[in-house]
């Protein structure tokens, strides 16, 4: 989740598409240069003190990585207006150069192939703050009702090196977990990744608190959450269930959150075992609306169904669940458990995870209120730039990726023709990539290999063009003309349309076919719209 709250079609209207420019900051936050991929991250141990008043992290990240080449020289990443204190290898200080939010570290000789090695990054500073979180990344730093610090960060996009040293780039997930040991005043509460592993009275007025992480993570759902909070534990069908939120909603939460468990059982069923069930699934009350922090999920909609209290689709359907609980938990299996390489390829995130909210809504409600939800986010689609963004300079594509992502996929629901099948299709595709990162070519792949089709053309239009496919039809007596107006080549997609209430399927390509149709009036003739995303245009 992220930015896409923000859109509405009077600022689709006014968005500025001009060529952009992209800095040298950009290009080494986005992209893969040899300091990058000769080494694989195998760990991260982050022990820092937050000082709430100050607005202040201080402390260290051990880093354990794998030598993928021989090298003297790595990247690491940290926001430039936070210090780097030290970077300490064996014993001794190495030697670094900073160059906007990088940092290049030179080793005082060459590591080797296949090396297992651990470096130990000191820093401190003040992290950046959001001034509207989650859709700009950063620190909050709020008080609760009581007037006692409520703190969170959300820096999807933005990148995690806003406030703690890491390799900052979705290809390198820590493939063995991480811990995260964050010490904040007494009487406060870290709630951070993962397992709770004990908390620990420093003397000096700061408790630390101990998370550890098993499963592999991406790096900007790593997070942290301090508040004098309650904590509600559950266990449902053998998973751990634990709710953290603020003392004053505990009574409420209980109840509120009873809507976790038909939502794990919906996804469970088309999605696979929840992915991080060692870790266990928690929410965890924040002062902003909410975020996908793998295994602690961020949850700020106040306890209310749909999304602020208003439903996105104007369906009202949107009304029967919490957005932010359903979207955010999507989240684990796709963005957190399947990953995209770059963030230009983040629809791989956005519209799986918004598709699995009319997915619950089916599970729910069944499949003619599930149609009827995703139909409406129809109107939140702008159409205005692609979806897919810019490649090695950490940029995502446009908004769409959140409700044209997740029309696209209903669409190829209703190519495929066969719900049995399309279920089977998408349990397999959660499972076939489960804890992995991949791009966009390896979801076509996988689905036209599934489907028996060559689907690069249709998400090709979908994704890399901004106008989605335009069905042309004309009628000359009972002969129906149809074909497909696209910016793609050799484009073709089956598509349905209804004739006097008949369903007519028509294998549609670029080039004019034609069909003998019962009608002569082409106010007779309508597009299946609850099926297939795509402009219909009677000629």
């Amino acid at each position: 989740m992220k930015k896409v709250f923000l859109f509405t079609l009077t600022l689709f209207s006014i968005y500025n598409i001009s060529a952009q420019t992209f800095t040298r900051r950009d290009s080494l936050q986005g992209g893969l240069r040899l300091e990058r991929t000769n080494f694989d991250v195998q760990r991260y141990d982050l022990n820092i003190t937050v000082n709430p008043d100050k607005k202040f992290i201080s402390g260290y990240n051990d880093i354990t990585f794998k030598v993928l080449e021989k090298t003297g020289r790595i990247q690491l990443d940290l926001f430039e207006n936070m210090q780097v204190d030290s970077i300490v290898f064996k014993g001794k200080k190495l030697a670094y150069k900073r160059d906007n939010d990088a940092v290049f570290i030179t080793f005082a000789s060459e590591l080797k192939r296949g090396s297992e090695e651990k470096l130990r990054f000191y820093y401190s500073g003040k992290p950046v703050v959001a001034k509207n979180a989650p859709w700009d990344g950063g620190f909050v730093f709020a008080k609760d009702s009581e007037q006692k610090p409520w703190i969170g960060v959300a820096v999807q996009g933005t990148g995690a090196s806003l406030w703690y040293p890491v390799k900052d780039h979705q290809t390198d997930e820590p493939d063995r977990g991480a811990s995260i040991k964050v010490a904040v005043p007494n009487g406060l509460m870290n709630v951070s990744n993962g397992r709770f592993k004990g908390s620990e009275d420093l003397k000096n007025g700061y408790t630390r608190w101990d998370w550890e992480v098993i499963n592999p993570i991406n790096n900007y759902t790593i997070t942290l959450n301090i508040a004098d909070y309650a904590h509600i534990h559950d266990n449902y069908k053998g998973l751990d269930l634990d709710y953290y939120v603020l003392r004053k909603n505990e009574e409420k939460a209980r109840k509120h959150f009873e809507e976790v468990k038909p939502m794990m059982d919906c996804f469970q069923s088309k999605f696979g075992k929840y992915p991080f069930f060692e870790d266990g699934y928690k929410l965890v009350e924040t002062p902003y609306l909410g975020m996908e922090h793998q295994s602690a999920v961020a949850y700020g909609n106040k306890y209310r169904k749909g999304y602020l209290g208003s439903d996105m689709t104007g369906t009202g359907i949107g009304m029967t669940f919490d957005y932010i609980t359903i979207h955010e938990t999507g989240h684990e299996w796709f963005g957190n458990s399947i990953t995209s390489k770059d963030i230009a390829d983040m629809w791989i995130h956005e519209g799986f995870t918004t598709y699995s909210e009319s997915v619950f809504v089916e599970c729910l409600l069944g499949y003619d209120k599930a149609m009827q939800y995703i139909t409406g986010q129809q109107r939140n689609v702008g159409n205005y730039k692609p979806v897919i963004g810019i490649f090695g300079v950490n940029k995502e594509g446009s908004g769409d990726m959140y409700y044209k992502g997740a029309l696209l996929l209903n669409t190829l629901r209703h190519i495929v023709n066969d719900d049995q099948k399309w279920w089977k299709m998408l349990l397999k595709y959660s499972e076939t990539y489960k804890k992995q990162v991949i791009d966009t070519e390896t979801v076509v792949a996988f689905f036209s290999k599934e489907t028996g089709m060559n689907l690069t053309p249709v998400f090709d239009q979908y994704l890399r063009y901004k106008d989605i496919p335009k069905l042309q039809v004309k009628l000359n007596d009972s002969k129906l003309e149809y074909r497909w107006e696209t910016d793609v080549q050799n484009f073709a997609m089956p598509v349905g349309i209804t004739v006097n209430d008949k369903e007519i399927r028509l294998n549609a390509t670029n080039t004019w076919q034609t069909v003998t149709i019962n009608a002569f009036n082409p106010d007779e003739i309508n597009l299946q719209k609850s099926k297939y995303y795509v402009r219909f245009e009677k000629l």
